[in-house]
């Protein structure tokens, strides 16, 4: 059958539903993909299109399994890759059982949500208004003009002030999502909680030490490919993950404040990263981190699909 790989069959007592998490950069869609299922598999920072290619996250709460689809911040493109970063936002609207839009209620709607809802409306699928960070905000009366301001440009089916940092709110997403779920089988296994390969995970692991680390103008022309992954027990017979991975910068200059003096920045990248990963994977880690150059790789689309970011 063309679903061959759900994984139960039991259609009338399980449900699904596919929500996609979109938002403009910044707003906190990566941190509410993490708090939701309980598990950090999207790169978090504060800087903007941290998250490159569309990221699913499932949880599954009895017989209703949610597959969360989280996105790249809806920007203008500037390049091949950011191309593809929209066009992971647009394929994300279509055959969803609903979506959830998330802003910041310290920053006015504008043509970013207003791109956004134009493609939610013609997906047809229900929206909901996340407004996330209402923890910035000692008095929730604040939030009023901005949830009016939200209210009047769409038909939401809901609005929920959340906390993405402080879990707030979350339940109540998860029981409006509900109505939402569709009769059938679960498409993944109930213990399971994001379809990224182990590649993938650890690659974003590390990019966000250097998006949270670096300067400014350097992480956007960061990508990084992991050359090898395998395991091994030790003399202890304790398992140990072995990594070798290849931060790839587009110019000489970069890759030295990536290196950092006498290889400072990079040290610090790779301790971080690693206790991240053996928190994650629950097995020592062995990372090796190299860095190499490839000028104007955003631009180049075989680079592109080679480093994982192209969704198509």
């Amino acid at each position: 059958m063309s679903n061959a790989e759900k994984i139960k069959t039991e259609h009338g007592d399980t449900k699904t539903a596919f929500v996609t998490i979109v938002g403009r950069p910044n707003v906190g869609k990566s941190s509410l993909l993490n708090a939701l299922i309980g598990e950090k598999i999207a790169a978090v920072s504060s800087k903007p299109q941290t998250t490159r290619t569309k990221i699913t996250g499932v949880l599954t709460k009895g017989s209703i399994q949610y597959v969360f689809i989280d996105t790249p911040g809806m920007h203008q493109t500037r390049d091949k890759l950011s191309e593809h970063m929209i066009n992971a936002i647009n394929e994300s609207v279509s055959s969803i059982d609903a979506a959830l839009l998330v802003v910041d209620p310290q920053k006015k709607p504008g043509k970013p949500e207003q791109a956004l809802l134009k493609s939610l409306k013609a997906s047809k699928a229900p929206v909901i208004l996340v407004v996330n960070k209402v923890d910035l905000f000692e008095h929730k009366q604040a939030l009023i003009p901005i949830i009016s301001e939200y209210s009047s440009m769409y038909d939401f089916k809901g609005v929920i002030p959340v906390s993405a940092i402080s879990d707030d709110g979350l339940d109540i997403i998860l029981d409006e999502l509900e109505q939402f779920a569709v009769t059938g089988p679960h498409y993944f296994p109930d213990d399971k909680f994001t379809d990224q390969p182990e590649k993938v995970i650890i690659s974003e692991i590390i990019r966000e030490k250097l998006l949270n680390l670096l300067s400014d103008e350097v992480p956007h022309g960061i990508a990084v490919e992991i050359e090898s992954l395998s395991e091994h027990d030790n003399k202890y017979g304790e398992g140990v993950m072995d990594v070798s991975a290849v931060i790839y910068c587009e110019r000489d200059s970069h890759k030295g404040i990536v290196i950092g003096k006498g290889g400072s920045m990079l040290k610090t990248v790779g301790r971080l990263a690693r206790e991240d990963m053996e928190r994650f994977f629950m097995i020592k880690v062995n990372l090796q981190l190299w860095v190499k150059v490839k000028e104007g790789w955003r631009n180049r689309e075989a680079l592109i699909k080679n480093f994982g970011l192209a969704n198509d």
